[in-house]
């Protein structure tokens, strides 16, 4: 029951951040989700990579709620959005196929360093500059296929990646987490249904297990994620997000310092 509880407030937080700023919340989902299946005794060997697809898989309700509302207020650039889904599809698809070799701990230590960089570039605000010109559908293929594959490692919607490229190309913030949330969505559909071919008859997988992904953990996490999805968008609308951006990357860097050393 306690551990339900939990699963329903990391849903509600991950949900708020899905609409807020155009991410996932898997930077949070999965560091509690690896905690949570190491207590409940899942096995070293398939715990980080069952916390990274489940992750994924909620993700996939968080972005039709998050979108829906973006959606309501005009703000998504779907045509951009149909052109990143292709190259999404495809490094999403690629990176789940290669992470199923990774060991658990070494899979830790790249979401933490990642988790790190993630951190310092909010917190500095760190934005390379651009002239603003849209590359062309070669090029929004190649990025999409980066965010894609970078997706399926750290089990995040592709926000943490696809809001700095959009901004960088000079689209507006609040279009740029429109679409980036958008974008999410193939993301989150690639990465669950290859997480479960993928884990399909993997040894030391518990009960309530479809591949990698985890029932219990995604039904409670999509229960708060949807409705804190929709809360987190009518925020992103109304409030500047600085203040919250840096009070984030804080968090990021205990998460980043707990998959290192601890």
């Amino acid at each position: 029951m306690l551990i339900m509880l939990l699963f329903l407030i990391v849903g509600a937080f991950a949900g708020l951040l899905a609409g807020l700023f155009g991410i996932g919340g898997g930077l949070v989902i999965v560091p509690v989700l690896v905690i949570t299946f190491a207590a409940q005794g899942v096995s070293d060997t398939v715990l980080t990579h069952m916390a990274v697809a489940t992750s994924l898989a909620t993700i996939v309700f968080t972005s039709v709620s998050s979108v829906l509302e973006h959606h309501r207020k005009g703000a998504i650039d779907w045509p951009l959005v149909m052109v990143l889904s292709v190259g999404i599809v495809i490094g999403t698809a690629i990176g789940v196929s290669l992470i199923t070799s990774v060991p658990g701990d070494v899979l830790q230590n790249i979401i933490g360093v990642f988790a790190l960089l993630v951190a310092a570039k909010m917190f500095f605000g760190i934005d390379p500059g651009h002239d603003g010109k849209k590359p062309g559908n070669a090029g929004l293929i190649t990025a999409g296929s980066v965010i894609g594959f970078g997706s399926s490692w750290f089990g995040i919607g592709g926000g943490t990646l696809t809001v700095p490229y959009l901004t960088w190309m000079k689209i507006p913030m609040r279009q740029a987490v429109a679409t980036s949330a958008a974008c999410g969505l193939p993301i989150a559909i690639t990465g669950a249904i290859s997480n479960v071919f993928a884990g399909w008859g993997h040894e030391g997988l518990p009960a309530w297990t479809t591949g990698f992904l985890y029932w219990p953990a995604i039904a409670g996490i999509v229960i708060t994620s949807v409705p804190f999805a929709k809360v987190g968008a009518k925020l992103a609308h109304r409030l500047d997000p600085a203040v919250l951006k840096k009070a984030f990357s804080l968090l990021l860097c205990v998460v980043g310092l707990k998959f290192l050393f601890f």
